[in-house]
């Protein structure tokens, strides 16, 4: 049996609040602490001479677990910044004609929608396809905007705002079927859902490492199906995007042959030696027994919100388990109720009128009943806690 009180104790966050936005950003624990301060330690002494982390060592350790979190291979990875660098990367490195159409997903995160905008200016046209109240029914508004001219959809593994996974599989498959290439935003997913990219037809995807993976603000990574690297031009070419890159004369002409022609120069290494502490803890643990652990306290914390009247939107979806729950409550204002929340230490975020909550596997069940007594305070206490002339303001 997993010591979980082992995890929890690893996070500094526990002593000081309740941190439910684990699907915004996620705090390190004493093990990536402890590794970033052992390799500066050792940066100190030596520079790049050090012997505490080596480059190409971390940046294959780092590859090799994620490969196998994804189904993919190394070689199909490429270690870069953030989601919206990798769909940049994706959206102007393909070669799109006026009249083809890119589908994307209706109030999707931003890093998966600027990057297309551009090709409106090319005639390229953008559809949106609307979120649904479940994944079937998703599927079933999407189908209809397909057309022979349809190029790509882009869409995220998770809705942001309500948890609701997407059923990529199934996209997947109509897309190979009609030769429609496939790119997901997978920040809200990779960690959290299961994620194959062989199984679900992905052809490409970004995300970034600070979420459900608990690693570093600032890094980020590309997964691109090694049939489809021919696919796209290299927009930014380096230092690091050619063959014997460690070479730097005579000048190359011939980029590297795997995606990792996209990390195109000096990279975060310090970034890369927390992100690789964090994947081994999560590898140590187990991805699957870490997923598990997340939908229980998820759903433990369900029971609660429901039991104090509120509506859980995951509800519409029972048979597809989500890490974050979204939560509303007639006659409550969510945005005051955040904010009350805070004050009690306890942090969630706000999402389309709704308040959303996302917990990890450093949580307790404990930390849970602490959140839903500090949502029944607020509500006893602030609901209807002040009057200006004569009338009842609600938080």
């Amino acid at each position: 049996m997993m010591d979980w009180k082992y995890v929890q104790a690893q996070y500094p966050v526990n002593k000081e609040m309740i941190w439910l936005n684990n699907c915004g950003m996620t705090p390190a624990g004493e093990h990536i602490v402890s590794a970033v301060n052992r390799f500066m330690t050792g940066y100190s002494q030596k520079g790049i001479l050090t012997e505490t982390a080596d480059y190409m060592d971390v940046k294959q350790r780092i590859k090799s677990i994620l490969g196998q979190l994804l189904g993919a291979e190394s070689e199909e990875l490429a270690l870069i910044h953030n989601t919206s660098e990798g769909m940049n990367i994706l959206s102007h490195g393909l070669h799109l004609k006026a009249g083809e159409e890119i589908i994307l997903l209706e109030n999707e995160y931003p890093s998966n929608v600027y990057p297309w905008r551009h090709w409106e200016e090319n005639g390229v046209i953008l559809k949106t396809a609307a979120m649904g109240s479940s994944p079937e029914n998703f599927l079933e508004g999407l189908i209809p905007l397909i057309t022979d001219q349809t190029r790509l959809i882009s869409l995220s593994a998770v809705h942001w705002c309500t948890g609701m996974p997407l059923p990529l599989e199934q996209i997947g498959k109509i897309c190979r079927e009609k030769n429609i290439l496939f790119s997901v935003d997978g920040a809200q997913g990779v960690g959290m859902q299961p994620m194959d990219v062989r199984k679900m037809n992905i052809d490409f995807m970004a995300f970034s490492a600070w979420k459900w993976l608990m690693g570093p603000p600032g890094m980020g990574v590309l997964y691109i199906s090694k049939k489809r690297l021919k696919d796209l031009k290299s927009v930014f070419v380096g230092t690091g995007s050619v063959i014997n890159d460690r070479e730097y004369l005579p000048y190359k002409t011939q980029l590297k042959p795997d995606a990792d022609r996209f990390t195109i120069s000096t990279a975060d290494f310090l970034n890369w030696v927390y992100f690789l502490a964090s994947l081994e803890f999560l590898c140590d643990i187990g991805f699957d027994r870490v997923r598990t652990r997340i939908f229980e306290l998820t759903e433990y914390l369900n029971q609660r919100l429901r039991m104090m009247g509120f509506e859980v939107l995951s509800d519409q979806f029972p048979d597809h388990p989500t890490g974050i729950t979204v939560c509303q409550k007639a006659g409550l204002a969510s945005d005051r109720l955040a904010e009350k929340l805070k004050e009690q230490k306890v942090i969630a975020a706000l999402r389309l009128g709704r308040i959303r909550f996302s917990p990890h596997i450093y949580l307790s069940k404990q930390q849970m009943d602490e959140t839903a007594r500090a949502i029944s305070e607020a509500c006893l206490n602030h609901l209807y806690s002040r009057t200006v002339n004569g009338s009842d303001l609600k938080i």
